[in-house]
């Protein structure tokens, strides 16, 4: 699968394993913010700009 986003790369998330990968990065953006929802009970729609881009910058495109 050609993106791929692991939680604990995020600043401040380093004990966390949630790994993800899939096709398209608009579906692994769907990921991310499920587990970002259930496992850290965080609303991503309230995510600031530069949330959003830090977490822009850790997915990586693996093809």
């Amino acid at each position: 699968m050609p993106y791929s986003y692991s939680c604990k790369d995020f600043p401040g998330m380093e004990k966390c394993r949630g790994s993800f990968a899939a096709e398209t990065e608009v579906e692994l953006w769907k990921h991310i913010e499920l587990h970002a929802r259930e496992a850290h009970e965080e609303d991503p729609a309230k995510w600031s700009p530069d949330d959003r881009n830090g977490v822009k910058g850790i997915i990586r495109y693996t093809r």
